[in-house]
């Protein structure tokens, strides 16, 4: 008997040892060329296993996806990729989008006027199609956070036999009449421009802060170094103005999401300040056979001691989509 023991121990040891190095965060970033853009992405995991794309929030780069949390993803068996959006982290321009003002672009907003943004979340949606088409992947789940969750909506939308699952984190329908953030946390969103590192680095900081949850007391001292390490990656204010435009520019997707028959995960916090918990309980309430988890205290960032609770909503439902297309031969 012990010696049988000792041989399960020495197998998932063996296993474990296997799945770490599997899902190893550190590998290199590699680019795809998607037409006018070019891309940075990250692959984690076997080529083999089913893919889950990340899409990334405003302004968000591939590093704000937590390295504990895409391991843990990678874990239950998925080949996680993770990217830039356009205009976010290291991706560029292969031929430069039109110029626009946001500050007028906002004011005709607030005056129910149409906006003319640059580019779509549609055409942000069909940047992460073309993605997973260059990287030979037809089929995948999306999980998108925030603006990223909006996006995925689109995706679905688009490619509806190629989305095996969505799951929609702090998203949003985008419906008139929803709660809105306060002016104050507007102010802090839009405040992209800087004179250098260092305000740069103290503005992003503060609105971290913001977008944190009152149950927990933030360090200034990690925030400003989270600040610090996004800078350093990349800084790009004006991109992060044209994505705000982008999401201005979106009318109400409730029609769209009343023709989504996607399987869906809603996860959504209790206490978000950016986008209020009615946002994430009128987005499930207009998807077909959707499932919500409402996190009490989550706001609106990957705060350390939410990581469990989310992890906790998501990764069985992840791992239940999964084995639904375990039997498909070649996935």
């Amino acid at each position: 008997m012990r010696a049988f023991l000792l041989f399960v121990f020495l197998l998932f040891t063996a296993s474990s040892s296997i799945a770490d190095s599997r899902c190893d965060t550190h590998v290199p970033v590699q680019r795809a060329e998607i037409g006018e853009l070019s891309l940075v992405y990250q692959s984690v995991g076997a080529p083999r296993d089913p893919a889950l794309l990340l899409v990334m929030g405003l302004g968000g780069q591939l590093i704000h996806w937590p390295d504990d949390v895409v391991q843990a993803l990678c874990r239950q068996g998925f080949r996680v990729i993770r990217y830039d959006n356009r205009d976010a982290g290291l991706s560029r321009w292969n031929q430069l989008p039109p110029s626009a003002n946001l500050t007028w672009e906002l004011l005709r907003y607030k005056l129910g006027f149409a906006v003319a943004a640059p580019y779509s979340l549609t055409d942000m949606a069909n940047d992460g199609l073309q993605l997973m088409t260059s990287l030979g992947i037809g089929r995948f789940h999306v999980l998108g956070v925030s603006m990223g969750g909006m996006i995925a909506q689109h995706m679905a939308a688009m490619a509806p036999k190629r989305v095996r699952s969505l799951t929609l984190v702090m998203s949003s329908s985008g419906a008139a009449g929803l709660p809105e953030p306060s002016p104050a946390l507007v102010q802090l969103l839009a405040r992209r421009s800087a004179p250098n590192r260092q305000v740069a680095i103290e503005q992003q900081a503060d609105l971290l802060a913001a977008l944190g949850s009152p149950q927990v007391q933030d360090d200034r001292a990690a925030l400003l170094q989270q600040a610090a390490v996004a800078y350093d990656r990349a800084f790009n204010p004006e991109g992060a103005q044209r994505q705000i435009m982008a999401i201005l520019a979106e009318p109400s997707r409730v029609r769209l999401l009343e023709g989504l028959r996607v399987p869906t995960l809603v996860v959504h916090g209790t206490a978000d300040p950016l986008l209020p918990v009615m946002h994430g309980v009128h987005l499930a309430a207009h998807i077909q056979g959707s499932q919500l988890r409402l996190i009490p205290g989550l706001a609106h960032r990957f705060q350390e001691p939410f990581k469990a609770p989310l992890l906790a909503a998501v990764l069985p439902y992840l791992q239940a989509q999964r084995q639904d297309f375990s039997h498909i031969a070649g996935l």
